[in-house]
C-alpha cells in the first residue's frame, strides 16, 4: 500500500511540475546516416527564440514560448531548410525527435568555398596581409562578400591587419608569437576538415578566448563531430597552383564510441599567374576520438602540410611597362627550367590532445594541449662573397637582380643624359631577357674557385626553427537559463632559432663568413669567437640566436540571455616574456651580441561589453565597446635581433579602444545589416629595415628604422543587404567605406652599425634620433579603403546555379616613408635647410600618391547531381572576366632620403627610384569537381 501511494504521489507531483512549464524539445539526424547534427539553428519563426541543436543533435526551448500556432524553421548549412507547423499548448512538453535534414544538392559544390591561396592570405609583405580567412565561417552576406570578391584586391576589413584576430582549432591559438598573424599554410589543403567552424566578429563574444578587434575564429576538428562519409575533390586554377586532390574521410561515431577522420592533398604546379612561382604542397591530417562513458572524451589531432612556393617581385612602374604585370624578377633559366631564387618553404607540424569533460547538461571543461615544431625558410641570393687579401675582404660580385637600378634604362637616361644609346641598349636587354643570370653566377664561383678563392655568389635562406607549447583549459557554463560563463586559461611557450644558412654555392667550395662592408677586420667578423671562418653548404653562418618567449593569460566573460535583449561583459589580464640569446659575437656589436640579453616583461589586459536588443524578430540593434592592452609582437621588439640584443627604446605595451554598432533587419525576404565603427591604437612600434641613400647629406646607409608611438584612427561604415526576389533568384549589395591614417606625428629613430659611414651620415654609436616624422593625417596603406559590390544569385530547381558580383574599389593609397617626412628631408650635412629647399616645391613631392579606382566583374556557377548514394557537384568561377589591369598596393623606396635626391629623381620622365608596387591578377579561373558518398 505505502509503495502504491508512493508512485501515485510522484505521477501527481510530475504532472503539476510538466504543467508548470511548456516545453519544446527534439532532435536532429541526418537523412541518410541518421547521424546527430551538430550546430543545426532551431528558430521559432516571427519570434525572437532561437537555440542551436548540441552535439547530441539536441535542443530545448523552456521560457518565454509564445502559445499558439508556430513555425519551427530548420536550417544548417549544406542542407535543405524544413519548416514544422506546431500547436504549443500552456504547460505541455512538446517532444519532437528524430527530426532529419536533407542534404541540399545546390550547396554541394559549395558555392562560398573559400578559394583563397597562401600569396592572398599572407606574405612576407605587409600589402599581402589579409584578413578574408577569418570570415570562412559566417552566412553573413557582408562578411561572405569580403571574403569571396574583395580579398583578391587584398582588401581588410575596417583596415586591420590579421593579428588584431585569432584563429584557434580545437580551443588552441595558432596565431604566431613573432607577428601575431596567423600562419595558413599551416593548415592549407585540408579544406574539408576545417568547415565546422565558430566565429566571432569583431567585438562579439566567443566561447574560446577574448579575441582582438577583429574577432576570433575557432575551428573544430573533433572527430565525433565531423559530418560522416567520403569526400573526393580535384580543383584546377590558374591562380597560386595549377592542380589540387583532396580526400577525406569521416567515420562518425563507431561502435565502442570510437571515431575517426583522415584527410589527404596535394597542390602543385609549375608556376601561378606571376611567372616562376612554383607550388608544391601536400596536405595531411588525422583526428581521432574516443568517447570514455557519458561525459568525457579524448581527441588526438596531426595537422602536418609541407609546402614550398615561389615568390614574386614588387616592382618600380618601368619595370612593369618594360614586361608585364605578370613580370618577377626572382627567377631565371637554369638547364631549360626555370629557377626562382626567392622559395618560402613552411614545415611545421602541429599535434593536439583534447580533453572533454562535461560535468553536467550545462558545463563543459575542454583542457588541450598543443605542440607545433618544424622549420620556415625564405631564400635569397648573397652577392657579396670575399677572400681575405692582405687581411681584409676583398671581392664581391654585382647585384645579380635584372631590376637592379643601374640596369634599367631609367639610370642612363639620368646619369648619361648626352648618350641615350646605353640608355636603349639597357632598355633591349632587358626586354629581350631581363631575368636571374644563374649561368654567369656559377662561371664566377668556378673561375674564383679554380684559382683557389672562395663563392662570390651564394644562395641561402633565413631560417626559423620554432617550438611552441601549448596547454589551455576552456570553462563553458550554463548557471541558468539566462547566464551563460565562459573562462579559460592559457599558457604558451616559444622556442624560436633563428640563422641563416647556406643552400647552394653555386660551383663554389667555400664561403667566407664575413661582413664585406665592414671598415675594419674586427668589425667584419660575423662572429668573433670563429674569425674568418669558412662555410660550405647547409652550414650556419651570418648570424644565428634564439628567442625564447612565453606568455600566460586568461580570459572571463558572462554572456546574459532574455526575451528581449542580450548583453554580456568580458575581462582578459596576460604576462608576457621575450629574450634573445645570441650565439655568435657580431664585430659590429662585440658587447650586446653574444649570450643571453635583458628579459623584458610586459603585462596585457583588456575590457568589452556589449549590449543586443531585439525590438521584434525583425529589428535588432547591438552595440560593442572595448579596450586592449597588449604587448608588442617580438618582431616589433627587437630592433635588429640578427646582430644585437637592442630593444625598441621605451618599449611599452600597445592600446586599442575599439566600438560599434549595428542595425540588423531580417525578415522572410529581405536581410540589412547596417554598422558603423571606430577604432583607435596608439603607442604602437614599427620597424624597417632598407637601405637609405640621403640621411644627413649625401651619404648612403644600411638602417634600421624604428617609428616609436604611432597612433592610428580607424572609422567607417559597413552595410550589407540581401533580397530572396523569387525563391530562385537573390540579389546583395554590400557597402564598405572606412578611413584609415596616422592620427599623430610618430618618433623616428634610424640605427645601423657604428661605423665610420654612420659617423659621417650623423650617426652617433650607431643611432640617429629624428624626432618627429610628419606623418598626420596620411593614409595607412591597407588595400582599398571604400569597396562596393552588387550582384545576384540564381538556383535552378534542377540543381544548377549561377551568380556575378561587380565590385568597385576606391581610395588606395602608396605606402610612405616616414624618412622622408622627418627633418631629414630638408636638412643638408651641416645641420642647416639646404639653401634651395623650395616649401611649395616640397609639398607636392611628399603628397601621398593615390592609385585609380577599378572596377572587377566575378563570375560564379555550377551544377549538382545525386546519383544513387553519391552527391557529384562542378562548380567554376572566374575572376576579373573583363581582365582590369590595376594596382593593389606599394611603397616608396627609402633610396630618396632627402629633398635634392627626390626633386631630382621626380622630375626625371622615368625616376630611377620610382615607388615599387605590386598588381592585382588579370582574369583567372578556378574549376572544383567533388564527389562526395
Amino acid at each position: 500500500m505505502n509503495r502504491v501511494l508512493f508512485y501515485c504521489l510522484f505521477i501527481a507531483i510530475s504532472m503539476v511540475a510538466n504543467s508548470q512549464s511548456t516545453v519544446i524539445s527534439g532532435s536532429v539526424n541526418d537523412d541518410q546516416t541518421f547521424q546527430p547534427l551538430v550546430a543545426v539553428t532551431i528558430l521559432l519563426k516571427d519570434t525572437t527564440l532561437q537555440t542551436q541543436t548540441d552535439h547530441l543533435g539536441e535542443f530545448v526551448f523552456d521560457k518565454h514560448i509564445p502559445l499558439g500556432e508556430h513555425m519551427l524553421v530548420i536550417s544548417k548549412s549544406g542542407y535543405k531548410t524544413k519548416y514544422y507547423p506546431i500547436i504549443v499548448n500552456e504547460g505541455k512538453t512538446m517532444n519532437i525527435t528524430d527530426m532529419v535534414l536533407t542534404r541540399d544538392l545546390d550547396q554541394t559544390n559549395d558555392l562560398f568555398t573559400i578559394t583563397l591561396n597562401d600569396d592572398e592570405l599572407n606574405d612576407d609583405t605587409s600589402a599581402s596581409d589579409n584578413v578574408s580567412g577569418l570570415l570562412a565561417a559566417s552566412l553573413d552576406v557582408f562578411q561572405r562578400t569580403v571574403a569571396f570578391e574583395f580579398s583578391s584586391s587584398f582588401f581588410r576589413l575596417r583596415g586591420l591587419d590579421s593579428n588584431n584576430g585569432s584563429v584557434l582549432i580545437n580551443g588552441i591559438e595558432m596565431n604566431k608569437m613573432y607577428n601575431g598573424r596567423p600562419q595558413w599554410s599551416n593548415w592549407g589543403g585540408i579544406n574539408d576538415v576545417l568547415r565546422n567552424q565558430e566565429l566571432a566578429l569583431g567585438l562579439a563574444p566567443s566561447n574560446y578566448n577574448f579575441g582582438g578587434v577583429m574577432g576570433s575564429t575557432h575551428i573544430n576538428v573533433r572527430a565525433s563531430e565531423a559530418r560522416s562519409g567520403t569526400r573526393l575533390t580535384y580543383s584546377s586554377s590558374n591562380r597560386s597552383y595549377s592542380n589540387r586532390l583532396m580526400i577525406k574521410h569521416a567515420s562518425g561515431l563507431l561502435k565502442h564510441n570510437w571515431a575517426y577522420t583522415f584527410s589527404f592533398g596535394r597542390r602543385w604546379g609549375h608556376e601561378g599567374y606571376q611567372d616562376g612561382t612554383l607550388y608544391s604542397s601536400n596536405s595531411f591530417f588525422t583526428s581521432v576520438e574516443k568517447k570514455i562513458g557519458k561525459k568525457q572524451s579524448l581527441n588526438l589531432t596531426a595537422i602536418y602540410t609541407p609546402n614550398k612556393r615561389g615568390k614574386s617581385s614588387p616592382n618600380t612602374q618601368e619595370i612593369y611597362d618594360l614586361k608585364d604585370i605578370k613580370y618577377n624578377a626572382y627567377w631565371g633559366w637554369q638547364g631549360g627550367e626555370k629557377r626562382n631564387s626567392r622559395i618560402k618553404e613552411v614545415n611545421e607540424p602541429i599535434v593536439m590532445l583534447n580533453h572533454y569533460w562535461r560535468w553536467n547538461a550545462k558545463t563543459l571543461l575542454n583542457t588541450n594541449i598543443g605542440y607545433q615544431f618544424g622549420k620556415m625558410g625564405n631564400s635569397r641570393l648573397d652577392y657579396n662573397g670575399t677572400d681575405l687579401i692582405d687581411g681584409m675582404p676583398q671581392g664581391g660580385g654585382s647585384n645579380p637582380s635584372p631590376t637592379y637600378y643601374q640596369k634599367l634604362p631609367s639610370y642612363f637616361e639620368r646619369n648619361f643624359p648626352d648618350n641615350l644609346e646605353y640608355a636603349y641598349q639597357a632598355l633591349k636587354a632587358f626586354q629581350n631577357n631581363g631575368q636571374i643570370d644563374w649561368q654567369a653566377m656559377y662561371t664566377a664561383n668556378i673561375s674564383n674557385r679554380e684559382q683557389g678563392g672562395n663563392a662570390i655568389y651564394a644562395l641561402y635562406e633565413d631560417r626559423v626553427d620554432d617550438k611552441q607549447f601549448t596547454v589551455n583549459s576552456i570553462l563553458n557554463s550554463a548557471i541558468n537559463d539566462h547566464v551563460l560563463i565562459n573562462a579559460s586559461v592559457n599558457y604558451k611557450s616559444l622556442n624560436s632559432e633563428n640563422y641563416a644558412s647556406v643552400l647552394d654555392l653555386l660551383g663554389a667550395s667555400s664561403y667566407l663568413d664575413v661582413d664585406a662592408f665592414a671598415s675594419n677586420i674586427s668589425d667584419a667578423q660575423n662572429d668573433l669567437l670563429n674569425p674568418n671562418r669558412v662555410v660550405g653548404e647547409n652550414d650556419i653562418f651570418k648570424y644565428h640566436y634564439n628567442i625564447f618567449a612565453n606568455e600566460w593569460n586568461g580570459f572571463a566573460q558572462a554572456q546574459f540571455s532574455y526575451s528581449r535583449f542580450d548583453f554580456y561583459i568580458s575581462g582578459c589580464f596576460s604576462h608576457t616574456k621575450y629574450q634573445r640569446e645570441g650565439f655568435y659575437k657580431n664585430g659590429g656589436f662585440p658587447d650586446n651580441s653574444l649570450g643571453k640579453g635583458e628579459a623584458l616583461n610586459f603585462l596585457g589586459f583588456g575590457s568589452k561589453s556589449g549590449l543586443t536588443y531585439k525590438f521584434s524578430g525583425k529589428h535588432v540593434f547591438n552595440l560593442n565597446a572595448g579596450f586592449l592592452k597588449r604587448p608588442p609582437t617580438i618582431q616589433n621588439t627587437f630592433s635588429n635581433s640578427r646582430e644585437n640584443h637592442n630593444v625598441v627604446p621605451d618599449i611599452a605595451e600597445e592600446n586599442t579602444l575599439s566600438a560599434d554598432a549595428s542595425y540588423i533587419f531580417r525578415a522572410s525576404r529581405v536581410k540589412a545589416k547596417l554598422t558603423g565603427y571606430v577604432t583607435k591604437m596608439t603607442n604602437a612600434n614599427e620597424i624597417s629595415f632598407y637601405f637609405a641613400d640621403g640621411v644627413g647629406g649625401d651619404n648612403a646607409v644600411f638602417v634600421q628604422e624604428i617609428l616609436r608611438g604611432v597612433d592610428k584612427n580607424h572609422f567607417g561604415t559597413e552595410l550589407g543587404v540581401e533580397a530572396q526576389v523569387t525563391p530562385t533568384l537573390k540579389l546583395k549589395g554590400v557597402v564598405a567605406v572606412g578611413q584609415f591614417t596616422y592620427a599623430n606625428n610618430p618618433n623616428l629613430l634610424l640605427t645601423t652599425e657604428p661605423d665610420a659611414e654612420a659617423t659621417a651620415a650623423g650617426f652617433v654609436d650607431g643611432i640617429k634620433d629624428f624626432g618627429e616624422t610628419k606623418l598626420k593625417n596620411y593614409r595607412l596603406a591597407t588595400g582599398p579603403q571604400s569597396a562596393y559590390s552588387v550582384g545576384f544569385e540564381y538556383r535552378d530547381p534542377n540543381y544548377w546555379w549561377f551568380g556575378a558580383t561587380a565590385n568597385f574599389f576606391s581610395n588606395i593609397f602608396l605606402d610612405v616613408n616616414p624618412l622622408t617626412r622627418s627633418s631629414n628631408f630638408s636638412t643638408d650635412y651641416d645641420g642647416n635647410v639646404f639653401n634651395d629647399y623650395d616649401e611649395d616645391v616640397a609639398k607636392t613631392l611628399l603628397e601621398q600618391e593615390r592609385f585609380d579606382d577599378y572596377m572587377v566583374v566575378n563570375l560564379v556557377g555550377g551544377k549538382s547531381w545525386k546519383l544513387g548514394k553519391y552527391y557529384i557537384g562542378f562548380f567554376a568561377s572566374i575572376n576579373n572576366v573583363l581582365d582590369i589591369i590595376y594596382k593593389t598596393g606599394g611603397f616608396e623606396q627609402g633610396r630618396n632620403a632627402n629633398y635634392r635626391e627626390l626633386r631630382d629623381d621626380k622630375a626625371l620622365e622615368t625616376p630611377v627610384f620610382g615607388a615599387k608596387y605590386w598588381y592585382g591578377r588579370g582574369a583567372t579561373y578556378f574549376l572544383n569537381l567533388n564527389v562526395s558518398f
